[in-house]
């Protein structure tokens, strides 16, 4: 399966895909550094780009995970929401998230924290929580889901400790904040490799 991760850098995702076997690629903007286990399987620039196997190693992508920047949607700015509407940043970014769900791959999983989204976009289809998949801390994710079943809880843990949201101020706070967490991407390769295993056999049935 040819899996896209858009807007990753820590290759968390990419990672958890490519040990399944697929053909994983993370895509990032120039300047961010590329992590992981297969920091060559990376593509350097805008999403946008590859979205349609026009440039790029794949021709056609059978999933996009996305993880789209949430500075100007994310609740948790919602003091800021006034100045960035009338800048027009936060309208940019709500853009930016419908064109990667109409992006021409069959299965879309979009990922960001609880945000505007919701209100101006639609309610996820789902909202996950680490400690649901072998960590016990606390961060509520929205996954929006375009041909893609919800994901099953793999392991819950006991403890609710919110150490992304007491980190205090630095320089890679933001990098350390938008890494997907290793149980979360374990489930979403494993999960998600399954489902479009079983819909592949039985259309060919």
């Amino acid at each position: 399966m040819n899996v896209l991760v858009a807007c990753e850098f820590s290759g968390a995702v990419r990672d958890a895909f490519r040990r399944k076997g697929h053909e994983a690629w993370s895509c990032d903007l120039p300047g961010m550094e590329p992590e992981g286990e297969w920091p060559n399987y990376h593509l350097e620039g805008d999403v946008r780009l590859f979205l349609d196997g026009s440039a790029g190693p794949v021709r056609q992508w059978d999933l996009m995970i996305a993880h789209p920047p949430c500075t100007h949607l994310a609740v948790s700015g919602a003091r800021h929401f006034a100045a960035k509407q009338a800048s027009g940043v936060q309208q940019e970014a709500l853009d930016f998230v419908q064109l990667l769900m109409d992006a021409p791959i069959e299965r879309i999983a979009i990922e960001n924290p609880v945000c505007i989204m919701s209100s101006v976009w639609r309610e996820p289809d789902q909202v996950i929580q680490p400690w649901q998949f072998g960590h016990g801390e606390v961060k509520a994710t929205c996954l929006w889901l375009k041909g893609l079943p919800p994901l099953v809880p793999t392991k819950i843990v006991s403890g609710r400790h919110p150490r992304i949201h007491l980190m205090p101020p630095s320089p890679d706070r933001w990098k350390e904040r938008s890494r997907t967490y290793e149980g979360i991407a374990q489930a979403m390769a494993s999960q998600w490799s399954e489902y479009t295993d079983l819909v592949t056999q039985m259309e060919a049935a």
